[in-house]
């Protein structure tokens, strides 16, 4: 046996206070280790029946190999002899296994390499499936974080046991990112690698919106008020569809809060971005005519109703067009996100000029009809024309023949 003392049992548990790494990771990393180290003394790296045993009571550590009792010993790696194996049990009978210490002498060194080794190796192995089993539960929610840098591609976000990323194309357009400022970050995705997990966080995802709600929201976390869908533009603005389960809550009040407190806090957290509330409906009308506030709207016309195609005409005030459209076409593309309805808006000018050419059109179609059916008709004339005129040819030619016949 190998004396190791207690220094190791002691070293164990403040790392498992400092890590979060139990202590039998440590010592059955110690175990392996010796083991390997005496596949690898003996030359036999397929050994089955070797394992090392730690006696934490005396603090020593070695390496046993398991035998079994047999009358002739034909392998002496794997059987030992009854005579011999008495000499350690009395009680031990044919057909029983037995532990036989093969610590080599002066096996410390050469152990103690070894276990170097195999303890960093599964320690990093440790930490990574830690890291990554909290990461994984916490995916989909909200975190808070410290920043750590800014690269090119990237904001380095520390997150406690890991770094996360949040790639360009997740941060808030404009936004500076300060290393040092506390910011809250959705979880985005988890990866394994070789090293530490990947945690890929996100301030411009639509979901941190939910997860804002939802902590800001009682009625939200209760399940009494519902969020039924969010479009967003990060650092822009936002529509949020709501509805209530109870008739006696208002989905809308309830989300602003008593004068404002609730979506205050919200609209703080996001940077003063923009954040429209609807009221959810199942008439898709009512749900579109919501969609599209602050605009007022005049009528909307279903055109296309199936699941692979959804259409809306929309009429508004001369006034409210660009209000309605919004800027670059934010409003009505942030209404259809969030409606899943595809919006044509025109105002009352456009949609009366579009309806006088469509009757201009209907004229000229009918006109153009009535000129084809004259064109038939004189086709018609034509044709008996030329009938008749071949006819009254041949009457004539006839006619001559006659009087041919009467002047012989």
């Amino acid at each position: 046996m190998i004396k190791i003392g207690t220094a190791l049992f002691e070293a164990a548990e403040q790392f498992e206070r400092e890590k979060g790494i139990s202590k039998e990771i440590l010592v059955s990393s110690l175990c392996d280790a010796l083991v390997a180290a005496y596949k690898k003394h003996i030359k036999d790296k397929d050994a089955q029946n070797v394992e090392a045993i730690l006696d934490d009571q005396a603090g020593e550590i070695g390496v046993f190999r398991t035998k079994s009792v047999v009358e002739v010993v034909e392998d002496e790696n794997t059987e030992i002899s009854l005579e011999a194996a008495k000499e350690m049990d009395e009680d031990v009978e044919i057909g029983d296994e037995v532990k036989i210490e093969v610590t080599p002498q002066d096996f410390g060194r050469i152990a103690a390499q070894s276990a170097k080794q195999v303890i960093t190796q599964r320690i990093r192995e440790a930490e990574r499936k830690m890291v990554l089993d909290e990461f994984l539960s916490k995916k989909g929610t909200l975190i808070t974080g410290i920043i750590q840098r800014r690269t090119d591609r990237a904001v380095i976000v520390n997150i406690g046991k890991t770094d996360a990323i949040m790639p360009t194309r997740e941060q808030i357009p404009g936004e500076y990112y300060k290393p040092g400022n506390r910011i809250r970050v959705f979880v985005l995705d988890v990866k394994e690698t070789s090293k530490l997990p990947q945690v890929i966080v996100s301030q411009a995802h639509a979901e941190i919106v939910r997860e804002l709600f939802e902590l800001e929201v009682p009625e939200i976390e209760d399940g009494i008020v519902e969020i039924k869908s969010i479009s967003r533009e990060a650092g822009f603005r936002t529509k949020l569809a709501v509805w209530s389960n109870d008739p006696s809550v208002d989905s809308v009040g309830a989300c602003i809060g008593p004068r404002g407190t609730r979506i205050q806090t919200i609209v703080g957290e996001l940077k003063n971005e923009k954040i429209d509330i609807v009221r959810y409906s199942e008439d898709p009308v009512e749900y579109i005519v919501n969609a599209l506030s602050p605009a007022r709207i005049i009528s909307v016309d279903i055109l296309a109703d199936e699941d692979d195609r959804k259409e809306a005409f929309v009429i508004v005030p001369d006034d409210q067009l660009s209000l309605a459209i919004g800027r670059e076409g934010q409003n009505v593309r942030l209404a259809h996100r969030l409606t899943g309805w595809k919006i044509d808006i025109k105002s009352q000018s456009q949609a009366r000029e579009i309806e006088n050419n469509a009757d201009n059109s209907y004229y000229q179609e009918d006109a153009k009809e009535d000129y084809i059916e004259e064109e038939e008709t004189v086709d018609e004339i034509a044709q008996e024309a030329i009938e008749e005129t071949n006819q009254t040819g041949l009457d004539e030619e006839d006619e001559i023949e006659t009087q041919e016949e009467v002047q012989e």
